[in-house]
């Protein structure tokens, strides 16, 4: 999968600009907020539809400006382009479109363009409540199982029904409650609940060694990593569990059961990372996560495509050793095409000579994007 032509106009800071890309290395020097991370996130939407920063859409077209436009060129097979493209406009829904076909829903488009984005926004998987960590999980998954997406989908919209009427009849004797309204949701919510727990075991199976291999190549194999997904339907019968806590949800207003609970355990040899990491340990775990993902997703996608990389600020709160592994990491073969941002061009410099003849470097300065190399 390679990217390569960008087109934006209007898109946060970013004015005007088109650039086209290297196979390999694409590098965005410039100080902080002149526009680099905006120009991946333009990357990441065509991937996605969304923002990986932003999610109203409103807010990511230029303050001044009623419309945006992002659109790129790929190269999806050896012979093969796709231009996808995406317009946005104050007021009205975007439209999103594959050559000159517009989605009829953008659930459609995932997939086709596998990306994998490491920013500082990362540590909100250590930090953050578990939602984060189902995000991970439900976005790998995502790009290469489209049943897997439709699933997750289903249950959502069957699990805020759920809710709904919790807060409906909070007030409500158990005896006056609509029993066989609540069992025809919650049979519906098992039905999409049982694939959904199955496909999450078997990633998080087929993907922990990828992981580890990455940590182990950033760290120099000096720590013991480990992911352990925990959920209620390892030990429970979903039907019989919404029945048995239906009373308490009442109460609560809210659904206790479900794959909506299910948790990824971050694990520093037997202790929690969160408790017992360094900064440096933490952000080393992260990138693993993240560049295990794009190893991971390349061996399972339908097409075998090395997935496109998005780095953003990575090299931040790392030991000069740490930084000198990722470099030549990233740099090898595994790897495809790479967009990367820093403010010092020093740190880039090894990625630069190891890829002197495959690689490109852009000045960002104030949302202007020029080319200096």
């Amino acid at each position: 999968m390679i990217l390569r032509e960008l087109n934006i106009l209007n898109y946060k800071n970013i004015r005007e600009a088109g650039m086209s890309f290297s196979d390999k290395l694409n590098c965005f020097v410039g100080l902080n907020g002149q526009g680099k991370t905006n120009i991946l996130d333009a990357i990441y939407y065509l991937s996605f539809t969304k923002s990986a920063y932003n999610a109203i859409d409103s807010q990511n077209i230029h303050h001044d400006e009623e419309m945006a436009m992002v659109q790129g060129r790929y190269q999806i097979k050896e012979e093969d382009e796709e231009v996808v493209s995406c317009g946005l406009k104050r007021g009205v829904k975007k439209q999103f479109r594959r050559g000159k076909k517009d989605y009829k829903r953008l659930l459609d488009h995932i997939g086709l363009i596998p990306l994998v984005m490491v920013s500082p926004q990362d540590s909100e998987l250590v930090v953050e409540g578990s939602d984060e960590r189902r995000r991970f999980i439900d976005g790998v998954i995502s790009q290469y199982n489209r049943a897997y997406l439709e699933h997750l989908t289903q249950y959502n919209a069957l699990l805020k029904q759920r809710n709904a009427l919790l807060k409906q009849y909070e007030n409500v004797g158990l005896d006056e409650l609509p029993v066989d309204l609540f069992e025809v949701l919650e049979l519906q919510m098992v039905q999409y609940a049982m694939p959904i727990y199955q496909e999450r075991v078997r990633f998080i199976e087929q993907f922990t060694p990828y992981f580890q291999e990455v940590y182990n190549a950033i760290s120099g194999a000096k720590e013991q990593v480990s992911l352990e997904y925990v959920s209620q339907l390892h030990d429970r019968d979903l039907t019989e569990a919404f029945a048995r806590t239906r009373s308490r949800d009442l109460i609560l207003g809210w659904t206790s059961q479900g794959v909506h609970k299910d948790e990824l355990e971050m694990k520093l040899g037997d202790y929690p990372l969160k408790r017992v990491g360094s900064q440096g340990q933490q952000k080393s775990y992260l990138l693993a996560m993240k560049l295990g993902q794009a190893l991971f997703l390349n061996s399972v996608h339908a097409v075998n495509q090395k997935p496109i990389l998005l780095l953003d600020d990575i090299f931040d709160k790392l030991d000069s050793e740490r930084v000198e592994r990722i470099v030549q990491l990233v740099a090898g073969e595994q790897f495809g095409q790479i967009f990367i941002t820093d403010t010092d061009r020093q740190h880039l410099t090894a990625l630069l000579t190891a890829h002197s003849e495959h690689a490109k470097v852009f000045e960002v300065n104030n949302g202007n994007i020029h080319e200096i190399n």
